[in-house]
């Protein structure tokens, strides 16, 4: 009898998790994933500011799971699953190829989110992958190095204006560090302009930072963030982005523009196109961040061989964070395994703990809520630090982060601000050739003049 084929779409929290809880499953699992990594996203922003280098937070698959004899992982990018047929059609680059499946887990997270108004992401990119934070890095540093050469003082003011879009814990923590990064890591390394000069605006449509974590925390954020030298303009939506700043209108209706060279976007997710793609083709609900509607076990109306986890999952009560994702996929691997060994599940219906928020504002500053326990300042920091080193995968990548963060915290250096050129234009220069150049250009076709011709 042929084993059981599990196939597992992302490498995230709920994808790692999940293939490692089917260790000593009696099946053969393949991941498919878009990236040869495994991202620790609550950490992207160091590696944007110039804290943290992309391997001490993104380790491969390959070598966390190397040790698992039933795991094959492929870097793919899936483009259809055919639940009648239960294939999975994906490429790499130029080469298609499919996957066949008895039991489908799909974990493949979430994107940013525009709005609607994804032209804005040519002006402010998001913060959900390596590419996105090794881009901002560029234009963060490349911001202040224009800056130094730049002799007409409102242009110079333009380069030093930084604007974060969204107060959640991402917009927070990359605030603050820009503003950290500006007073403390280049001050006195430059001789034709000031660093510590520099503005960061923090833009949300809450009346305060972080809002889910209560008005008593989110405003001694905003205490915190002000002593920083955070500018703060809460109640106002950004209507418009582009090369020179952004524009924002408040709730009192009154506009205003920031003129600003570099801009970040923290604000909103939107779940993979798999999500919609899945719920046309099992008739599943799709809500309007593209999350698919699961029944109480994570699975699909009418397809128990498909579980949807993590970002890209609709089911209530559970947020769309790490804990959220690393759950459901203990559930369903759970479940999976029960299955195979011809026995009932230990429970049924999934049923979320929620473990707390935190976020960090600064060195030796954050905030944490746990149930009815909030905490804030250095306490809360130190509690910071313990957990996300405790869910970074792998020994080397925490020694890593450790160093690195003994050595930025106490000294206020950082050690990875190494930037280039290809990190800051790479993405739009590839989204102007157009789709399909990747594998093109791996297959050392002439993409150039290809659009030339076609133009």
């Amino acid at each position: 009898m042929p084993r059981h084929r599990i196939v597992i779409i992302g490498s995230g929290f709920a994808g790692l998790t999940a293939a490692r809880r089917l260790k000593k499953a009696d099946a053969d699992i393949t991941i498919l994933a878009r990236t040869s990594h495994h991202l620790f996203q609550p950490l992207l922003y160091q590696v944007a500011t110039g804290i943290l280098s992309e391997g001490d937070i993104a380790p491969t698959t390959r070598e966390i799971l190397r040790k698992q004899k039933n795991v094959t992982v492929l870097q793919a990018l899936v483009e259809e699953i055919d639940v009648e047929a239960r294939v999975v059609k994906w490429r790499n680059h130029n080469k298609y190829e499919h996957t066949e499946y008895d039991t489908l887990i799909v974990a493949a997270g979430a994107g940013q989110s525009y709005f609607g108004n994804d032209h804005f992401a040519v002006f402010a990119p998001g913060m959900k992958t390596i590419d996105d934070a090794l881009e901002l890095r560029a234009r963060i540093f490349g911001a202040f190095e224009l800056a130094e050469i730049e002799t007409d003082p409102a242009l110079v003011g333009k380069l030093l204006t930084f604007v974060v879009v969204g107060a959640g814990p991402t917009g927070v923590e990359m605030a603050g560090q820009i503003r950290e990064l500006a007073s403390h890591t280049l001050k006195g390394e430059f001789r034709n302009t000031d660093p510590t000069k520099a503005r960061v605006i923090l833009v949300d449509g809450a009346e305060h930072p972080l809002p889910p974590f209560g008005e008593q925390l989110g405003h001694k954020t905003e205490e915190a963030l002000a002593k920083l030298g955070v500018e703060m303009k809460m109640n106002a939506f950004v209507t418009d982005v582009d090369a020179e700043g952004v524009t924002l209108k408040y709730k009192s209706g009154e506009e205003e523009r920031i003129e600003s060279v570099c801009k970040v976007w923290a604000a909103g997710v939107s779940a993979s196109p798999l999500g919609r793609a899945l719920g046309e083709a099992t008739g599943a609900e799709v809500d309007r961040a593209g999350r698919v509607t699961v029944n109480k076990d994570l699975t699909l109306p009418g397809h128990p061989e498909i579980f949807v986890l993590g970002d890209m999952m609709a089911f209530p009560g559970v947020p769309g964070v790490a804990q959220g994702a690393i759950q459901s996929a203990r559930f369903a691997a759970d479940t999976v395994a029960a299955r195979l060994a011809g026995r009932k599940p230990k429970a049924t219906e999934f049923s979320y703990f929620d473990k707390g928020s935190m976020a960090t504002i600064a060195r030796f500053k954050a905030v944490v809520k746990m149930g009815n326990t909030k905490m804030t300042g250095f306490t809360a920091w130190v509690a910071w630090c313990f957990l996300h080193l405790l869910y970074i995968v792998g020994f080397k990548s925490q020694v890593g982060t450790l160093v690195n963060w003994f050595f930025s915290f106490l000294s206020g250096a950082r050690s990875q601000r190494t930037t280039t050129n290809q990190q800051m234009v790479g993405r739009l220069a590839m989204e102007q050739l157009g789709a399909g150049a990747s594998g093109k250009l791996v297959a050392g076709e002439d993409v150039v003049e290809e659009r030339i011709h076609e133009a």
